[in-house]
């Protein structure tokens, strides 16, 4: 058997397996996925949440308001698991 036939003989068994593959995934019948709502989410009542909302209402003045600057400061201490008085992490 030389190379050539050799190549070609792949060739056939590679298709015939492709097409094999093909019918197979074709016949199978797809069942549809159950769509689940995800929840909403609610926003936070508190008092952190109501100063966040000032400082946001503030716009660009909420740059230089030093309650605004500490809420920051808080939210993002607790966003990234650090102390806020010591600044380390938990």
């Amino acid at each position: 058997m030389d190379g050539k036939m050799l190549a070609r003989l792949a060739a056939i068994v590679f298709v015939a397996i492709a097409i094999t593959a093909s019918l197979i995934e074709m016949s199978r019948k797809d069942e549809p996925v159950p769509v689940v709502a995800a929840p909403t989410a609610q926003p936070a009542d508190g008092p952190m949440s109501a100063d966040l909302r000032r400082c946001q209402r503030m716009g660009r003045a909420a740059l230089d308001d030093k309650d605004c600057l500490a809420t920051w400061q808080q939210t993002r201490d607790r966003f990234l698991g650090r102390d806020s008085r010591t600044g380390e992490e938990r």
